[in-house]
């Protein structure tokens, strides 16, 4: 974030922005609804859910690892991947503010 000044900005504001980046992507946010469905999955299975490629459904995973949106655990010799809880409250309570806000102001 070199050029936008980010040390300008709360540490809050800089981690939602990381956050909203990794999920900024239509096929980061189609595994994100996988994951929902299913709980947790391989690789393997998201692959066959999305009109991607291994190594590229791969980066979009590492992207949202990457950020904490996802975690991954490995189960033999794959990487068995769930929503991190953690983040998802983070990303809700932030929507949640937004959203009581603007109940009460009007333009």
């Amino acid at each position: 974030m070199g050029a936008s000044k980010s040390e300008f900005f709360s540490e809050q504001q800089n981690e939602l922005a990381s956050l909203f980046k990794a999920i900024s992507h239509p096929a980061r946010v189609a595994i994100i609804e996988y994951l929902l469905k299913v709980d947790s999955c391989i690789c393997g299975d998201i692959v066959n859910e999305l009109p991607l490629a291994q190594p590229t459904v791969s980066q979009h995973l590492k992207e949202l690892k990457n950020v904490g949106i996802i975690k991954g655990n490995i189960e033999g010799t794959a990487i068995c991947y769930c929503l991190n809880p953690d983040t998802m409250k983070k990303l809700e309570s932030y929507f949640s503010g937004i959203s009581s806000e603007l109940k009460s102001k009007c333009c």
